[in-house]
């Protein structure tokens, strides 16, 4: 019984629980909290890369678009492509 008494003198038992029970502590307030802690990252995030509206999102394809057909008419060699492309731009 004095071994047992001994060796359990020699490790430290109490850092070790209270080191636990903190661990549990935070843990618990992390998962209550979660919702709020969840909004505050939305948040953040949409601080940091807002969404694009519908507008700016088909301005900006639209804006691609036209300088893709002009990159496509300036590569053209011949008179009667670009007239082509003129056409199907003036579609859109």
């Amino acid at each position: 019984m004095s071994i047992l008494i001994q060796t359990t003198a020699a490790f430290p038992v109490f850092p070790l629980v209270r080191g636990m029970l903190s661990l549990s502590a935070f843990a618990g307030l992390v998962v209550f909290f979660k919702p709020l802690l969840v909004g505050i990252a939305r948040a953040l995030m949409l601080l940091f890369k807002p969404h694009r509206s519908k507008a700016e999102l088909a301005a900006r394809s639209h804006m691609r678009d036209a300088i893709l057909m002009q990159n496509m008419i300036n590569a053209c060699n011949g008179a009667s492509h670009a007239s082509e492309l003129r056409a199907m731009a003036a579609r859109n």
